[in-house]
């Protein structure tokens, strides 16, 4: 049954923020003259138009690394967190694998980390660890110690999760990879901007990023490589020029790079006090719902401090998330299952979770953001509590 959709010329509200955010227009205003009068090609050393692209390019580099407490030489350009993670793990085991050819991850990371790791195993002979995860979504330092050892080459645990916002004890990881002597990498990009997050503090050795979860552009990332103790110099993909000291060939977007500087320094400035209303906002959607129905589920912890303040996952008992969002044109939402799919699987952070196919068939992400308000999220509750009563027969 298809539903009827949102009058033309009405927004729906946006709640899907883990997939994306909106860009800034601070970061717009700061990205729009290296598309016109300031453009120029970093690479060139003999002119002007070129010293200044190269110095945007520098000034956007030393953001990106004060927003993770890193120092400026140790960030490397990319086109998103897909490529940063394809380099950290294929680029360190082309680069280390003869000494030791172990993989750990957990079962929770993104599908750029799970498929990579998997297709190294299977193509290239890594010997891949998958790291269980508890009901709340949370790794446990038990499974680390058991998993990481003189053997593994790289560990690879994301800061915070995409779908159940969990975080995870990324500096107990990172302190016992150091112990052992293994690479320690972390999917880092829904933690930063929202979440304290700092590479030397968590003992991180390499670290992926992405613009556009931060109110920054699409299409550019970067990655952080410790240039001491360890030094982590992973083997490129790509070739030809030699940009980026080496380790991603190809002209440097210089827009997209100013954008993802201002975006990160506007995260990190305004990290504290936005996160302070997110987690307002989320409280208040999670109370509104869970006060008007029975038979709500929240997948992930909801412990002070170990979720991400702008993150709500949720089930409704006997209630399919396809018939579900269907009935919410009014609202911009995902499901953690792949419901548009012939064949519909439960999400695999679900899964290992071990919530129960049903229950994950079922579940709604809400990713509060920056422009939320408390008119939208009363909106919200308003309209799924309407709903599910609906699919309900209630």
């Amino acid at each position: 049954m298809t539903e009827a959709k949102p009058a033309v010329g009405s927004t729906p509200i946006y709640l899907d923020h883990h997939a994306t955010t909106p860009v800034d227009p601070r970061v717009l205003e700061a990205m729009l003259p290296y598309f016109t009068e300031r453009f120029g090609n970093a690479a060139s050393r003999t002119h002007r138009r070129g010293w200044d692209a190269k110095e945007a390019v520098e000034r956007a580099r030393e953001q990106v690394a004060r927003a993770l407490g890193a120092a400026k030489g140790e960030i490397v350009f990319t086109s998103g967190a897909t490529e940063a993670n394809n380099l950290a793990l294929a680029g360190l085991l082309d680069a280390y694998g003869e000494r030791r050819r172990g993989l750990v991850v957990s079962a929770i990371e993104h599908p750029s980390v799970l498929d990579t790791a998997r297709w190294l195993a299977e193509a290239r002979g890594a010997k891949l660890t998958i790291l269980p995860v508890e009901a709340d979504g949370v790794v446990r330092m038990e499974a680390v110690r058991e998993a990481v050892d003189e053997h593994t080459l790289l560990c690879s645990v994301m800061a915070a999760n995409n779908e159940v916002g969990t975080l995870q004890p990324i500096a107990e990881i990172g302190a016992h990879c150091r112990s052992v002597g293994a690479f320690f990498h972390t999917d880092a990009v829904q933690a930063i901007g929202k979440v304290p997050f700092d590479v030397l503090e968590q003992h991180v050795d390499c670290a992926s990023l992405s613009g556009h979860k931060v109110h920054g552009p699409q299409g550019i990332g970067a990655i952080f490589l410790k240039r001491r103790d360890p030094r982590v110099r992973p083997a490129p993909l790509l070739h030809g020029g030699g940009h980026e000291r080496g380790f991603r060939s190809g002209t440097l977007p210089l827009p997209l790079i100013v954008g993802l500087g201002e975006a990160l320094a506007l995260a990190a400035a305004e990290r504290e006090r936005e996160s302070r209303v997110l987690l307002t906002l989320r409280d208040r959607l999670h109370r509104l719902i869970t006060d008007a129905l029975e038979g709500v589920v929240v997948h992930g912890t909801m412990e002070e401090g170990a979720r991400l303040p702008g993150n709500l996952n949720l089930s409704f008992e006997g209630v399919e998330a396809e018939p579900l969002l269907l009935g919410l044109r009014e609202l911009c939402l995902s499901s953690g299952s792949a419901c548009a799919s012939a064949t519909p699987t439960p999400s695999h952070v679900l899964r290992a979770m071990g919530v129960s196919d049903d229950l994950a068939h079922g579940s709604l992400r809400f990713g509060i953001g920056r422009y939320n308000t408390e008119v939208e999220i009363d909106r919200a509750a308003e309209l799924v509590i309407a709903r599910v009563r609906k699919l309900r027969g209630s």
